[in-house]
């Protein structure tokens, strides 16, 4: 048997028991790293992610990547771990997927700056919704990958976009102003957008459990990644 490959400190995939983040090199609120911070969260540069969570003035848990796009490769080797990957057919944040596993997984500034950067990173969580409870957080909103059906406490007129990454048909809902009820949504054709709460419980459930993206309002990150912890084990 093939042994496993080795960062710095040993063995990939490097293991977490508590969520953790991926922060790209995108657009970065830095009080939303300094909360990540605050709570304990680890924060993983995905390349020159790293000098983005340097600027805000945190050292990485680690630094995942090609490494192509890292200030000072020595610099940062001399203050936490390091682990190049030289493979150039994932990107950066892929590269941190695969390197890694947690409960939950944050991407951060994997949106913003360059849209050929934040359609990979779509197509990145795509990839992984089936095995890892993943949320892309930008300025605004998050974006929770889901495989399968999902119930979640909302406010009355709360926005809820429910968007397909692949077709997918709907058993049904319960709690949106616009019902999803036996509808197919797909990219090019019907979509999700927009969708508003209606009670104080939201249920989706789809008809196969192809992976769907929820979209909802930033200040809803923490219920979220509560509502991924309770739905444990998954792994």
């Amino acid at each position: 048997m093939q042994s496993p490959p080795k960062g710095p400190d040993g063995p990939l995939p490097l293991q977490y028991e508590q969520p953790i983040a991926i922060v790209g090199g995108g657009s970065v609120d830095q009080q939303l790293l300094a909360d990540l911070a605050r709570r304990g969260i680890p924060l993983i540069g995905a390349d020159g992610g790293g000098d983005t969570i340097g600027a805000a003035g945190l050292v990485p848990e680690a630094i995942i990547g090609d490494l192509d796009s890292l200030s000072d490769r020595a610099a940062w080797e001399s203050r936490t771990r390091v682990v190049h990957i030289a493979e150039q057919l994932t990107t950066d944040f892929q590269k941190c997927l695969y390197s890694t596993s947690a409960p939950v997984t944050l991407a951060v500034g994997m949106t913003g700056k360059r849209l050929d950067h934040t359609l990979a990173a779509l197509n990145a969580v795509l990839q992984v919704a089936a095995d890892r409870h993943l949320l892309v957080i930008d300025e605004t909103d998050i974006a929770l990958a889901v495989v399968g059906p999902i119930g979640f406490a909302a406010r009355p007129d709360e926005r809820v976009s429910v968007h397909p990454l692949l077709p997918i048909r709907f058993h049904r809902s319960t709690g949106l102003l616009y019902p999803l009820d036996g509808l197919t949504l797909e990219p090019g054709g019907l979509g999700g957008t927009s969708n508003a709460a209606t009670a104080g419980r939201v249920e989706i459930i789809p008809a196969n459990p192809t992976p769907w993206l929820l979209i909802l309002g930033r200040e809803r990150l923490w219920d979220m990644v509560e509502t991924c912890l309770e739905a444990l084990p998954r792994y």
